[in-house]
């Protein structure tokens, strides 16, 4: 980078893989399986570390490393690597460091798939966890750590109860205890939040939401220091979990506009918060920056907006959510969030099928919950589908 101080947008903007010799502006997608080498002892050096450089797309890219170091100047962590989606990277920052006989201490509110890894992946190779609520209070994380404990694993803002946890004060537990403190940075976005800047050690991503932005294509990222991304690549570089050299030159163009989008799904998300709170056929509305939010003062300390999801509760449980769905006219109906285009979700029969009545209830979706990935459509229109759904949704009881 040049030697002043860019701002966010145009770090996004003007990090670029070097120009070839055509003299390129936008960077050219890479899509080859290999790169030749100059020589033998280029090729020997190449593969013994001693130097840098492309050999097989499987372990790096230029597009992939430009989207890597775009991702690790935005997150402010000092290296990364590149997945093929979201739970490739989520798998791998776990798997990476865990063998049999460790534990891993983590928040109940994850997402689904997430929280399949850990209760039902991991245990086949003798890896044990804990859960507990995102509200519990540091102490009780604190006394849940174990000798063998080696990994915390949280979701801030969560999905998709929302909730929050305070990243700073983990941090210095897991420092503490010499523990790896890793968050899912995916609803917020580098825009909103920068963990590792609060102490987190590593940073995962699902690439394929706001990273995006446009539902085109999927892909993961794992940030952190040097020492614990070189386990990281070690273990991706063997095992394969690659991103395509297409998918990174794709996620490389969506970042610089990222700031633009985020800024705009914030607004508009808090536009459609404001409208649902006093609703008469929605129970509670949650939305980090509404004051009503119960750790709002928490979203607001390591939080620069409040990103792009709404969750509300519709009256009528689990038949009127499905109505709910069934009646909207301009938002998609889809398992997928941080769109261009507004989505809507009923998570107790889709994403969150597959957990337990308790078990949901235990992360705070209720047969009713709706969640909102607010896009950037006009934020009447928005407001104005959801609405006539509700009443919609109503009169078909």
């Amino acid at each position: 980078m040049n030697p002043y101080d860019p701002h966010f947008e145009t770090i996004a903007i003007r990090t670029q893989t070097e120009k070839s010799h055509n003299r390129e502006h936008s960077v050219p997608i890479y899509m080859t399986s290999s790169f030749t080498f100059e020589s033998a002892e280029q090729a020997r050096a190449l593969f013994a570390d001693e130097i840098e450089g492309n050999i097989y797309t499987r372990f790096s890219n230029p597009n992939n490393d430009e989207f890597i170091e775009k991702m690790c100047l935005l997150e402010g962590t000092e290296d990364g690597v590149a997945t093929a989606s979201g739970m490739a990277a989520m798998f791998v920052s776990m798997a990476a460091f865990l063998q049999s006989g460790d534990h891993i201490l983590a928040s109940r509110a994850l997402f689904g798939s997430t929280h399949q890894i850990i209760t039902q992946i991991l245990p086949r190779w003798g890896i044990t966890y804990t859960y507990l609520d995102a509200s519990s209070p540091m102490e009780e994380w604190e006394r849940h750590i174990r000798p063998n404990t080696k990994m915390i694993f949280i979701e801030t803002p969560s999905n998709p109860a929302l909730e929050i946890i305070d990243i700073e004060s983990l941090a210095k537990i897991a420092n503490k205890y010499g523990v790896i403190l890793n968050v899912d940075n995916c609803f917020a976005t580098p825009y909103i939040q920068t963990p590792a800047k609060l102490g987190a050690h590593l940073v995962t991503h699902s690439a394929t939401k706001f990273i995006d932005g446009q539902g085109r294509t999927i892909g993961g990222a794992i940030l952190g220091s040097k020492e614990l991304i070189q386990t990281v690549r070690f273990f991706a570089r063997h095992t394969g979990p690659a991103m395509s050299p297409f998918n990174g030159w794709i996620l490389s163009k969506s970042l610089e506009t990222l700031a633009v989008r985020m800024e705009r799904h914030s607004q508009n998300a808090l536009l459609l918060a404001y409208r649902l709170q006093n609703h008469p056929e929605v129970n509670w509305v949650k939305y980090p920056f509404l004051h009503s939010f119960p750790q709002y003062e928490l979203a607001k300390k390591q939080m620069k907006l409040g990103g792009g999801l709404v969750t509300f509760e519709i009256k009528g449980g689990i038949e009127r959510g499905r109505k709910f769905l069934n009646s909207l006219k301009m938002l998609s109906i889809t398992a997928n969030l941080g769109d261009t285009r507004t989505i809507a979700t009923h998570p107790a029969s889709t994403t969150h099928s597959k957990l337990t009545d308790a078990e949901r209830k235990a992360v705070g979706i209720t047969d009713g919950l709706i969640r909102i990935s607010v896009g950037l459509e006009n934020s009447q229109d928005i407001i104005s589908d959801i609405e006539r759904a509700i009443e919609k949704s109503k009169e078909d009881e």
